[in-house]
């Protein structure tokens, strides 16, 4: 081949390798070398990065303490939140980090998507302040998780509450043929309005609900009913190939610890948030807002995830029983590379 037609094709190559490259979802950009799941997290962005997060809360915290101009990248904020819409976004190449509880990481392993959690919030708290109170339906009785045998009960696969419901059957010693599990998605007022019809007889319902449904309700014998466990855990998890990018791993790593600063600020400044957030960004009264951050206690971002990691594989266990899915090592769920960084941000800012 003569050396002109040589050159011409090596260029072809070279441009080919360069494109097939940059296309690559969720991987390193333009030709980088991937990172490996064991290397050091990169602490530079490369200018340039971009993320692409679903985390609302967590964008208006940023903006009320005037973080959320400091980035050394750009952020895209979607407007999304809960597993199933994540993970649709994740499968899409739509999204890079989302913000949710335990049950979604779980299930997007068992659906074929490689996903990893690279942060984690609990409550100082966590009995005191519950996310969720089982709600009970006008004229059932319900008065300890022993009386939830022969009930009807709202149930959400896929989710926290539907968890928390296979949780509270097992701690009393029920199982799932000792009830009746109605499927329900458990978003809005949807339960508790199937409660107050009488659709169901028993509901996980979580914050301004619990508030707002023995207020409509209890004239009428509505009851709420605490289930005595921990329901707590608040993580933002990624794709796998996301991490595998060296430039999106060092902004998901400072996207976490602005993460666990305005967890923080939003604690020790409730008027504000109750404000900007309840009352400004969501449409809720100032009275439901105070409500809301009295529920929610005092965060806590451990700096060691052991325990976190240790309640995360007995959830597994259970939902793996009940739906007869493959048992998950917890831990391969999590970046420990990210264990310390939000506590460590925590310290920082208050040193």
């Amino acid at each position: 081949m003569p050396a002109q037609k040589r050159a011409a094709a090596l260029a072809v190559l070279l441009l080919l390798t360069t494109l097939t490259a940059c296309a690559r979802p969720g991987g390193a950009a333009q030709g980088a070398p991937a990172l490996a799941p064991g290397a050091p997290l990169p602490t530079t962005v490369p200018k340039g990065t971009k993320l692409i997060v679903g985390d609302p809360a967590t964008k208006v915290a940023l903006q009320l303490s005037g973080e959320i101009d400091a980035f050394s990248f750009d952020i895209e904020w979607a407007n999304l939140s809960g597993g199933p819409q994540t993970s649709e976004a994740f499968r899409a190449d739509a999204l890079d980090v989302g913000a949710v509880a335990e049950i979604p990481p779980i299930h997007a392993t068992w659906t074929g998507l490689p996903v990893k959690i690279v942060a984690s919030r609990f409550r100082v708290d966590p009995l005191d302040h519950p996310t969720y109170e089982l709600g009970v339906a006008p004229g059932v009785s319900v008065k300890t998780p022993a009386d939830l045998r022969g009930k009807k009960i709202a149930y959400s696969p896929g989710q926290a509450q539907g968890a928390l419901v296979l949780k509270v059957l097992k701690q009393a010693g029920l199982t799932k043929e000792d009830v009746t599990l109605v499927e329900l998605p458990s978003t809005g007022d949807i339960y508790p309005n199937a409660l107050a019809s009488g659709q169901v007889d028993v509901a996980p319902i979580g914050g301004v609900n619990i508030k707002r449904y023995t207020a409509k309700f209890g004239v009428d014998g509505a009851t709420t009913l605490r289930h005595g466990l921990r329901d707590d855990p608040a993580h933002l998890y990624v794709r796998t190939s996301t991490l595998e990018d060296p430039a999106k791993a060092a902004a998901v790593r400072e996207y976490v610890a602005a993460w666990a600063r305005a967890s923080r600020w939003v604690y020790e400044h409730p008027e504000e948030w109750i404000e900007g957030y309840y009352v400004k960004d969501q449409g809720l009264s100032a009275a439901d807002g105070r409500y809301l951050v009295e529920l929610a206690g005092e965060p806590d971002l451990p700096a060691d995830w052991s325990e976190a990691i240790r309640r995360h594989q007995e959830t597994i266990d259970i939902l793996a029983a009940e739906t007869g899915n493959p048992p998950l090592k917890a831990e391969d769920l999590y970046d420990l590379r990210f264990q310390t960084v939000g506590a460590d941000a925590i310290k920082a800012a208050t040193s």
